[in-house]
């Protein structure tokens, strides 16, 4: 008995040191995709430093309700979770395939009473009845690394899902952020709108009044009043448009979808974002996790490859059993009845109909998609950054050119109304300056949107902040709490993107 477990333990080490010493394959290393990588972006400003690692980067904004939604975006969404739920099911799956690397070892137990059929010449009872208790056992001797191959590549994907997962968490900050930017930017449309209706009050009380003295036509009357009904049709369209925000966002924090009136917002709310570094390094595309995703991927088509190759090899599988068999069961473990077995086995497919081969051409050919896919994120990558670059100089030029039209819209519409006061100007005049303030006033708005959306554009498009965030967390395995945290500590500067 000893003699035979010491055999079986001499066979297993050797069987598994030659196991680990063969992998088919190749290994995995990162494919030339021909894209010649710049040292940093073309349109991101041109002096180069050592920026500081940022993870939660929405903290630029230096708003506490936003950081208070982004926060619990991050525990309550309901697409994290499911992403969550998925990286545990990946998690299982490497645990199974890790699993099959292992010796199987069983229980087996058993009693049997029958009666066998007896002569005409036998008179003797010929019911027996045995009883069975066996520990089956088997393993896969992994000579060429199929095995091996195998849980490599159901690593790469745990990984993947991992990347997955702070894919969605990123996104979905980045939508949270979006949506409050929008929600502010229709509030302060909305006030816009209520000034816009203020003053066309004031003017339609001045027209009635020169009216009442005979100053001027009851024509400029009907105007006063057409302009002001067309400017309060604006604001249930600003209502509605803020409500579904309102809707979107509640539901992005797992809330109910609820609305809540506008708030006042300033008309500097715009000057509040720290400067984009400059020089920023184009290695930082590379921690999206997009594109850490898509190359995990290849990792896992790369060990794929592997495992069809090592499946056109002979499989040697070692079985073995021990236990003990009676017809007594107070007598089952003495050790007259103890019994056990062991034997190899080898299959190796003769013919097949190339039905391996091909199996092999199609794993390689997947990987070959896999380095296109790859090349392709990266590339998409490049584009979404340096276009959030070139947006953001260009609009801060548009920028300017706004800001200039609404001081002298401004201007002029106080010109015209005082020249009006003194019939020096008919109403045309002043319904025309001020129409073209307030159209200033909301091109202003829309273009400081379109800024700060690039911004929050610009770290979703380099996956983060300027530094490498940590990765986004499971604890317990059953929720995603929060990313790891960085710097909190804000800053008082405005910043470059205030012309």
């Amino acid at each position: 008995m000893k003699r035979l477990f010491f055999s079986m333990h001499v066979f297993l080490v050797v069987t598994l040191g030659l196991a680990g010493c063969i992998k088919m394959g190749p290994d995995y290393h990162r494919p030339d995709t021909n894209i010649q990588m710049p040292e940093s972006y073309q349109y991101a400003p041109a002096e180069r430093v050592l920026p500081e690692p940022d993870d939660q980067w929405w903290r630029v904004f230096n708003d506490p309700e936003l950081n208070q939604l982004v926060e619990e975006v991050l525990r309550n969404n309901l697409d994290i979770k499911r992403a969550t739920a998925a990286v545990l099911e990946v998690r299982a799956q490497l645990v199974e395939t890790r699993g099959k690397r292992f010796p199987q070892v069983g229980v087996e137990a058993g009693g049997e009473r029958r009666q066998i059929p007896k002569p005409n010449s036998v008179s003797i009872d010929r019911t027996t009845t045995t009883y069975d208790l066996a520990l089956p056992a088997s393993f896969e001797i992994d000579l060429w690394g199929r095995l091996a191959r195998a849980e490599e590549a159901a690593r790469a994907n745990l990984l993947q899902a991992e990347e997955n997962r702070r894919t969605v968490a990123q996104t979905v900050v980045a939508e949270t952020v979006t949506l409050y930017l929008q929600m502010e930017s229709f509030e302060r449309a909305i006030d816009i709108a209520q000034k816009l209706i203020e003053s066309f009050r004031r003017s339609l009380m001045l027209v009635e009044s020169r009216y009442k003295k005979g100053l001027t036509s009851v024509l400029d009357v009907r105007q006063a009043r057409r302009v002001l009904a067309g400017a309060e049709a604006t604001l249930p369209s600003l209502r509605q448009d803020l409500g579904i925000t309102q809707q979107a966002l509640a539901v992005l924090l797992g809330r109910y979808p609820e609305t809540r009136p506008p708030r006042l917002q300033p008309e500097d709310y715009y000057q509040r974002l720290d400067p984009v570094p400059p020089g920023l390094p184009s290695e930082l595309l590379l921690r999206r996790p997009d594109v850490r995703a898509a190359e995990a991927q290849l990792v896992a088509l790369n060990a794929l490859v592997g495992v069809a190759k090592a499946s056109r090899f002979p499989r040697i599988i070692l079985t073995g059993s021990y236990g003990y068999s009676s017809d007594d069961l107070d007598r089952l473990f003495k050790p007259e009845n103890e019994l056990w077995s062991i034997a190899t086995g080898l299959t190796q497919p003769l013919f097949d109909a190339g039905q391996l081969q091909a199996a092999q051409r199609a794993a390689e050919a997947r990987y070959q998609q896999g380095v296109a896919e790859y090349a392709k994120t990266v590339l998409s990558a490049f584009a979404e950054v340096e276009g959030a670059f070139l947006t953001r100089e260009e609009q801060l030029k548009r920028r300017e050119y706004v800001v200039t039209f609404v001081h002298e819209a401004r201007e002029a519409q106080r010109l015209a109304e005082s020249r009006y006061e003194k019939g020096l100007v008919d109403f045309l005049t002043v319904l025309d300056t001020q129409r073209t303030r307030f159209e200033g006033e909301g091109d202003l708005v829309e273009v400081d949107f379109t800024l700060l959306n690039n911004r929050v554009n610009l770290h979703r498009a380099l996956g983060g902040g300027w530094g490498d965030p940590g990765p986004v967390m499971v604890e317990k395995e059953t929720e995603i709490i929060k990313s790891t945290k960085g710097d909190e500590t804000t800053k008082d500067t405005k910043g470059d993107d205030v012309p």
